[in-house]
């Protein structure tokens, strides 16, 4: 019998931040029949700004980004790149070198962790929103890909592999976990134990790539991830969607003009939904960096890395055997718009488990997860209380506020390096 999709009403508008914020699952009689808020239509587009000179740019940037400015921490760790990652190396020069993995780090450092991970042009600071909302219980880590982001390059182009983002995956939580990242997970999966950080279980929240590595890492070492966030990405990705995906990244771009800028990055994120202009420019920001020797602003990955992504990407993502493997709660958050988390997949993923599921609409592959309402759903499911097996739709809440708090937040010029 088909699932039935419930579509939550809305409470009321919470006054201390501007915003709607949806009622818990379950409902109480009172919010059930309250009038819908009106505040719950998508919002249209916000303007999209003219900005003429980078000195206008990086002013902006002070305002957008410095919102964040001290509330995370920014780490890394050494990861160390075994030999059996180095395919095109020669067997007499291959041996096992270290690049550091970058990360951010939000909330208290007792708390239970969520491990973000984007997808393949992803860098850890596209959950900067989802981050900030979750960090009064959460100690969020954001973390970037090897080759993306803060985080180092890899020797060669055959290094970045789905083999190697597991790995990467595996060493990262090994770091969390304080143990040894060679060796965390390594142990037959009859002797595991459930992995214990500060005396509670891991969540990872994968979104594309990110899930793909997820379901890799969970099918290979049972017992690191308690519970499994999919961000609109399941055990088949198609080959054409891959492939357009390949096409657009795979190629080096050089930004002479604010305008360029923000005109490419929001048309590559054109799938992300009714978002604020704001969320937009926090994106194109973090993605870019300036570059001295192009005399603009660059992608923030090394472009062999999604070069490697093309040369793999004439093939679909399947990985049903290993699904069959993942036994842990699973949320699967699909874009009702998505050409990457198809209907027969998602029916596939459900049969014979309790994957509870939030549609987005008005939204394409990896909702962007910075609507507050989103992210209630993502806090009630933590918390435990979404019963297993759940199906149900969320509706836009209002934008955020451009610059929240008295006075506006300024980062320094250090902080936007």
């Amino acid at each position: 019998m088909k699932a039935r999709l419930n579509v939550v009403p809305a409470a009321a508008r919470d006054a201390s931040f501007g915003d709607t914020v949806p009622a818990p699952l379950a409902g109480d009689a009172a919010a059930a029949a309250a009038a819908p808020d009106v505040a719950w239509e998508p919002p249209l587009p916000g303007r999209r700004r003219s900005l003429a000179t980078w000195n206008e740019y990086m002013a902006l940037a002070s305002r957008v980004v410095g919102r964040f400015h001290g509330h995370f921490r920014l780490r890394h760790f050494d990861y160390e790149h075994p030999t059996r990652l180095q395919p095109g190396t020669p067997r007499r020069l291959k041996q096992p070198y270290v690049t550091p993995v970058a990360y951010t780090e939000w909330g208290p450092a007792t708390a239970p962790v969520l491990l973000c991970c984007g997808g393949v042009a992803n860098v850890a600071t596209r959950f900067h929103y989802l981050a900030s909302d979750l960090a009064d219980g959460w100690r969020v880590v954001c973390m970037d890909w090897l080759g993306r982001g803060r985080s180092g390059w890899l020797a060669a182009e055959e290094d970045y592999s789905p083999a190697t983002y597991a790995e990467q995956l595996r060493q990262m939580i090994g770091h969390l976990a304080g143990e040894a990242g060679p060796c965390v997970g390594q142990r037959p999966a009859r002797q595991q134990r459930p992995l214990r950080i500060n005396g509670h279980g891991l969540t990872v929240l994968g979104s594309s790539m990110g899930g793909t590595a997820a379901i890799e890492l969970i099918a290979r070492h049972p017992g690191l991830v308690e519970r499994l966030i999919l961000n609109d990405v399941g055990p088949h990705i198609p080959a054409r969607r891959r492939k357009r995906r390949a096409e657009a990244i795979a190629r080096h771009y050089v930004f002479r003009n604010p305008a360029e800028l923000l005109r490419r990055v929001g048309a590559s994120n054109k799938n992300d939904g009714p978002v604020s202009d704001d969320i937009r420019f926090n994106l194109s920001f973090h993605q870019t960096r300036w570059s001295e020797e192009e005399s603009g602003r660059v992608y923030r990955h090394d472009v062999r890395a999604m070069q490697a992504y093309r040369r793999t990407s004439a093939r679909s993502v399947v990985q049903w055997e290993q699904w069959q493997r993942v036994h842990c709660p699973v949320l699967l958050i699909h874009g009702m718009q998505s050409d990457a988390l198809l209907e027969p997949t998602l029916r596939r993923m459900r049969r014979g488990k309790g994957v509870a599921v939030m549609h987005v609409p008005d939204t394409g592959h990896t909702p962007l997860l910075a609507d507050r309402n989103q992210v209630s759903f993502i806090r009630q499911w933590l918390a435990g209380e979404v019963e297993a097996g759940s199906e149900w739709s969320v509706l836009h809440a209002p934008a955020r506020q451009a610059y929240p708090g008295s006075p506006i937040p300024f980062a320094p010029v250090s902080a936007l390096r």
